[in-house]
């Protein structure tokens, strides 16, 4: 991915995010070595980055850490139309991250992926900071196609914590 590329996709996640659920700029573009990582993109007609996919490959379960799409042509249904075509593609359970749903916003954001057949979950979760002097935040998993054990769980969220997060 060149620079010019990342800086469409990091613009789509800046517009997306608040600043406690993304990396820096540095942060961002440092995750394009990991092994693991991998950004899936949509483009326009024009050969614009207007939606993408941020999701970890680990051998025994994919992570999407993130799947936003360009402000101006939200709504369109693009982004059930990614997460559905990497959920056809995946031979192995998928996890993400939603914050609790409390709020209409979330409640919203956490029926959509059960309509993609998403699980939530109701372990225990903290995602930690993705960012320096930022505090830990309370999220759920929610899991694809069926709900995890309590033992699945654990090790999942072993690998994500190493892996995704450095704080094991």
């Amino acid at each position: 991915m060149d620079d010019s590329e990342f800086n469409q996709v990091f613009a789509i996640m800046k517009a997306s995010f608040p600043e406690s659920e993304r990396r820096t700029y540095t942060g961002q573009k440092e995750l394009l070595s990991e092994p693991y990582y991998r950004l899936i993109t949509e483009k326009d007609g024009s050969n614009k980055i207007i939606a993408f996919v941020a999701v970890w490959e680990f051998p025994a379960f994919r992570f999407v850490e993130h799947i936003a799409v360009d402000p101006d042509v939200r709504g369109s249904g693009l982004g059930g139309q990614l997460m559905k075509a990497l959920l056809e593609e995946s031979r192995k359970p998928v996890l993400l991250e939603v914050e609790p749903p409390d709020t209409d916003l979330a409640q919203r954001r956490v029926d959509f992926y059960k309509r993609l057949g998403f699980q939530l979950n109701h372990f225990d979760y903290v995602q930690p900071p993705l960012q320096t002097g930022q505090p830990d935040l309370p999220l759920n998993i929610m899991s694809y196609p069926e709900p995890l054990t309590d033992a699945v769980f654990s090790a999942y969220k072993d690998t994500m914590y190493t892996h995704v997060y450095k704080v094991n």
